[in-house]
């Protein structure tokens, strides 16, 4: 049982399956509501901001897998 729960006074007794479940729903929605949802214009610029930083690491990636790649040649060719 929650802690909210327990200090609202209610009595600590034990629920059964069913009763678990339905809590643990009602546990998320409240949990929901919460939520600050961004905005269509905060979610394309973390959209993009994602993408971009994905580019970045492949081409970083790629061009040290292309150095590797020289080197080890140069070294046993």
């Amino acid at each position: 049982m929650s802690e909210s729960a327990r200090a609202a006074g209610k009595p600590d007794r034990k629920r059964g399956f069913f009763g678990r479940i339905a809590l643990f729903i009602r546990q998320v929605i409240d949990e929901l509501r919460k939520v600050v949802w961004p905005t269509m214009n905060e979610l394309w610029t973390y959209f993009t901001v994602v993408v971009v930083f994905i580019v970045a690491i492949m081409a970083f990636t790629g061009v040290l897998d292309f150095a590797f790649n020289r080197a080890v040649m140069w070294l046993f060719a």
